[in-house]
């Protein structure tokens, strides 16, 4: 296979890696209004990405990196194109991480609670924009014959790309709260299910319509893995029925595995609906950016594999490990007694 189209797979594996592990980083911090009924509780939400949120987020930056280093020419037209929601993005996440580390430094309630909002924000904007930015992707933006973008942030702000915010605030959101549940004890797993169970009779009906709108564009654009885009939407509808019915069963475990799955097949699904297409161009589909026309030269991909086969191996080793390390749940029991001897 071409180095050129190895890439275009690679950094599609890392935006998946990244969409569903702060997929839910995102929904956790969504749920704190409706499973966050006093401090206890909020702090026993919290705890359950405390020591994960941050090496999530890598992902991104790794997924940010390669696109760089392997396809400029898309990168530079993404970055200046999309400057401004994905500038919001950057602050909402800045804005999440400073809140993670600030709540704890004094005991006032006030100063919690305005922490506590600043994560929620953190959370629903990113988790919005995301969704917004890889619609318009799949759908198309103006570009010109220099590969320039040339509308505005309200040009990305169509019926299609709402859609897809939408779906990716409430597949966040859900995927979040099967985290909570399957993390956690007492009142907060309880209400995390029942949250669960609402929120995903929703994005049951969301996602469905944005994955059979998206089946359309693929057509339209004459997508030739057309066959990959229908059984991936199926697959991610599939996928995410079935979390609903292990959460109706108390199954956490499997209810939050399918999520997963459900965020896995349908980034997938948008990945072959843009293929080969790295951006198409709405003005005239000749100025579209391409795998071959927006990648780098043969050498630069040539170093960034062997990179990539030396160092991605660790990189997934130590995530793997983290995750097993801070696998129990977080009990409500414990954080009462921290309180108590703290007040004590």
């Amino acid at each position: 296979m071409d180095l050129a189209y190895l890439w275009f797979w690679i950094v599609g594996f890392l935006f998946v890696g990244y969409f569903v592990l702060d997929g839910f980083d995102f929904g956790v911090g969504m749920s704190l209004p409706f499973l966050g009924k006093d401090d206890i509780s909020r702090r026993q939400i919290i705890n359950t990405i405390g020591p994960v949120w941050d090496l999530n987020e890598t992902w991104v930056i790794v997924a940010g990196a390669c696109l760089f280093a392997a396809f400029p020419e898309w990168y530079a037209t993404l970055f200046s194109g999309f400057y401004l929601a994905l500038l919001l993005i950057l602050l909402t996440l800045i804005l999440r991480g400073v809140s993670f580390e600030y709540r704890h430094q004094r005991d006032s309630l006030r100063w919690k609670r305005g922490f506590d909002t600043m994560i929620v924000i953190g959370s629903a904007v990113p988790a919005l924009l995301w969704g917004v930015a890889f619609a318009n992707i799949v759908q198309g933006v103006p570009i010109d014959a220099d590969h320039e973008f040339t509308g505005s942030l309200l040009t990305l702000l169509n019926p299609y790309g709402l859609l897809g915010g939408l779906t990716t605030l409430l597949l966040f959101f859900t995927h979040g709260v099967y985290f909570v549940a399957l993390k956690t004890d007492g009142p907060v797993h309880e209400d995390a299910r029942r949250l669960a169970r609402r929120a995903g009779l929703v994005t049951v009906v969301v996602a469905a319509a944005f994955l059979i709108w998206t089946i359309f564009i693929a057509a339209g654009h004459g997508a030739p893995l057309m066959a990959l885009v229908v059984g991936g939407a199926a697959l991610a509808a599939v996928c995410l029925v079935m979390s609903l019915v292990f959460n109706l069963r108390d199954r956490e475990g499997w209810a939050f595995g399918f999520g997963a799955a459900t965020i896995v097949t349908a980034v997938l699904t948008l990945w072959f609906a843009l293929y080969p297409n790295v951006m198409p161009s709405s003005t005239d589909p000749a100025y579209s950016l391409t795998i071959e026309n927006a990648s780098s030269t043969d050498y630069t991909l040539t170093i960034m594999t062997w990179a990539a086969v030396i160092f991605l191996p660790l990189v997934l080793a130590y995530q793997a490990w983290t995750y097993w390390i801070f696998r129990k749940r977080v009990s409500r029991s414990r954080i009462e007694k921290a309180a108590a001897s703290v007040a004590h």
